[in-house]
């Protein structure tokens, strides 16, 4: 790309901005205006995805400091200029951090939680606050902001909780974003609007500055983005030991050196997967059209793992699988209705 070609911010990956970067032909200001713009023209106006509560006002001048440190030495960390959302679920110093209820509209905490504080030491810069299922439960409406819309079809839901993130990255807002999950808050929502999105093994990522992060082990702080190589470069920075968090502990020592170094196209040859047909999901209607279309989705997905390499079990057959899912352990501050969601 030359430095006359504008920078496609459209399914742009961290690779691709680093290198826009080094080459000229980009800065980090030019960038978070860019999202900004998006932000503007397809949440707060056009379709109105409504998946951002609020946006940093010094995300500009974070943005020039961060290209001052590149034309003085280079990028600061793996994650320079990256401009990120953050689940208005934890603490950035900037910005309010208001769970998406007028309950807490004006609720400033004035610190980083303490991953949002490791994603800034690598160099990213925090844009937004990101809607979310109104006190981290349930689906992706809040009292602060009503209800946010899937990309694909505003009509239907982004999914929860962290539906805002989810279609904040799906809508090429930002170019990664953070998620929290307890159970399905970062899956469901990734998978409802077409991106990638994990929820770390618990002991990884701190909880720390994180609201609903404690005391159930359940909830973890997670990436989303674009490409699974995104992922893994949000989760080398996000894992890590935070002596205030005691969760952390479980993770110390385990992690590789890198997960995105650890990334490998072949390494599903081998893999012996299996495949689960019995609908399991809280009023499942597997008669309905809908839930053929998406069976016709995962069928394909299947056929990718199984082109990749994979040795496929399908189907794999549990005896009384809803029967034992029924009477799993699950955390006391769970009801029964948002557990089954």
């Amino acid at each position: 790309m030359s430095s006359s070609e504008p920078f496609k911010v459209v399914e742009a990956t961290i690779a691709d901005i680093h290198a826009a970067y080094l080459s000229g032909a980009l800065t980090a200001r030019q960038l978070v205006e860019a999202y900004l713009a998006r932000i503007e023209a397809y949440d707060r106006s056009g379709p109105r995805i409504n998946s951002i509560i609020s946006t940093n006002p010094k995300a500009l001048e974070q943005a020039d400091e961060l290209d001052a440190s590149l034309r003085a030495g280079g990028l600061v960390g793996p994650l320079h200029g990256i401009p990120i959302i953050m689940k208005d679920q934890g603490d950035v110093k900037e910005m309010p951090t208001t769970m998406g209820s007028v309950l807490f509209k004006d609720h400033m905490p004035g610190r980083d939680s303490f991953v949002v504080a490791k994603l800034r030491a690598a160099g990213a810069i925090l844009i937004g606050k990101s809607t979310l299922g109104e006190l981290g439960a349930g689906d992706t409406h809040g009292s602060l902001f009503g209800s946010t819309r899937n990309v694909y079809d505003p009509l239907r839901t982004a999914g929860g909780s962290s539906g805002g993130s989810g279609a904040a990255v799906s809508a090429n807002l930002c170019a990664v974003a953070v998620g929290q999950e307890g159970f399905a808050s970062i899956r469901r929502p990734s998978i409802w609007n077409g991106v990638a999105g994990m929820r770390p093994t618990a002991g990884l990522v701190s909880r720390t500055g994180v609201y609903a992060g404690w005391p159930s082990i359940i909830g973890s702080l997670g990436p989303m983005a674009r490409r699974v190589e995104d992922l893994a470069r949000m989760l080398d920075v996000m894992v890590g030991y935070d002596p205030e968090d005691p969760v952390t502990g479980l993770g110390y020592g385990k992690a590789p050196p890198s997960f995105a170094a650890l990334l490998d196209a072949g390494a599903l040859k081998g893999a012996r997967l299996g495949v689960l047909r019995e609908p399991m999901g809280f009023r499942t209607e597997p008669e309905s059209e809908d839930f053929r279309k998406i069976t016709e989705v995962f069928d394909r997905a299947i056929e990718e793992l199984r082109a990749a390499g994979a040795e496929i079990v399908d189907p794999v057959v549990i005896p009384d699988l809803n029967a034992l899912l029924a009477q799993r352990a699950r955390s006391e501050s769970d009801d029964d209705e948002s557990f089954r969601r």
